[in-house]
């Protein structure tokens, strides 16, 4: 990426210490991802509600920004696709963030990628690079590589050039549903991420997974029931308010269950808005790999795309038949006359 124009000032003094007071609370946060691998429940051992499980095949020294990662070749994903749904979400990388510097300065550029997008502002190549300190400018492309790693999986945004002339960015949802401004209405908040990382654990646990296989996916992520958030607050309380009361997520009891523990399946507002091949479109992306390389995942991708066309056909059929109607009528008075 070539080197944009030179750097002006960051917007009022007051932004600038924002941005940067909360860094040190996004660095905390980041630490907090578990290290070691934990093995994934299942909906019938039924495990009580706790704490999200990281799931099988995760790495045991994973960096906190990794989060998310899937099986990087067609023999892997051929493997899992075999022993069934599965969320093996692996670490990306072997260093963590407090022995890497560019990591950490990626995260910096996280906070100061969150800020503009709390204001709605568009962002400049110099701003970014001004958010870095002076002595890893010279690695900027990979700091900046790794925060938009980290925007996409966490909170579901492509940082995107939108005017390479002028070296404008701007942050773009990765999931683009209907409903955007509705779900993501506190600016400050971007949801759509944690949306997206819910329905892939679902969707790879056989379309319906326990709140503790949930939950431990998002521990990597450095997000925990019960423990406050940097950005998105208590968790628990942002995911039963914002996604699963509008219907995106539905959250209920495990059929049978005794003790009573409680599962999640994509709620009807997910369906309607968004698809099975999108959501793995975009665990493909994030694992750099096509979809077609989680073959049963994909086929059950397609059957949906498939039925979802069906009903839309005999659906504009229906509205065509409804609409010829009228004319029809007339015309069958008058030959009876």
């Amino acid at each position: 990426m070539p080197r944009g124009p030179k750097s002006r000032r960051l917007q009022g003094a007051e932004e600038t210490e924002s941005l940067r007071g909360d860094q040190s609370a996004a660095a905390a946060t980041e630490e907090e991802c578990p290290t070691s691998p934990v093995s994934g429940g299942s909906p019938q051992s039924c495990p009580a509600p706790g704490p999200f499980q990281e799931p099988q095949g995760a790495s045991a020294t994973g960096p906190p920004e990794a989060g998310v990662s899937y099986p990087r070749s067609d023999e892997g994903a051929q493997s899992q696709a075999e022993e069934g749904p599965s969320t093996s979400f692996a670490a990306s990388a072997t260093r963590s963030a407090r022995e890497d510097p560019l990591t950490r300065e990626a995260h910096v550029l996280v906070r100061f990628l969150l800020g503009k997008y709390k204001l709605g502002e568009c962002i400049t190549w110099a701003e970014m690079l001004k958010a870095v300190k002076k002595k890893y400018r010279e690695h900027f492309s990979e700091v900046l590589r790794r925060a938009s790693e980290r925007m996409e999986l966490l909170f579901g945004l492509e940082v995107k050039e939108v005017d390479p002339g002028n070296h404008f960015y701007s942050l773009i949802t990765l999931l683009d549903l209907p409903s955007e401004g509705s779900l993501n209405r506190d600016k400050s908040i971007p949801k759509t991420g944690l949306l997206v990382n819910i329905l892939a654990v679902i969707f790879l646990k056989g379309n319906r997974a326990t709140e503790e296989e949930v939950w431990k996916s998002l521990n990597v992520l450095g997000v925990y029931a019960g423990k406050r958030h940097a950005v998105f607050g208590e968790p628990k309380k942002l995911i039963m308010k914002d996604l699963v009361q509008p219907e995106y997520l539905e959250y209920r009891q495990v059929p049978g269950s005794d003790p009573p523990c409680y599962e999640f399946l994509w709620g009807p507002r997910a369906h309607a808005e968004t698809t099975k091949m999108r959501v793995l479109e975009i665990m493909a992306r994030l694992n750099k790999t096509a979809p077609s390389s989680f073959p049963k995942l994909y086929e059950e991708a397609l059957r949906d795309e498939e039925e979802r066309a069906e009903v839309r056909a005999a659906a504009r059929a229906a509205s065509v038949a409804k609409a010829s109607a009228p004319s029809k009528a007339p015309a069958h008075s008058s030959s009876h006359m």
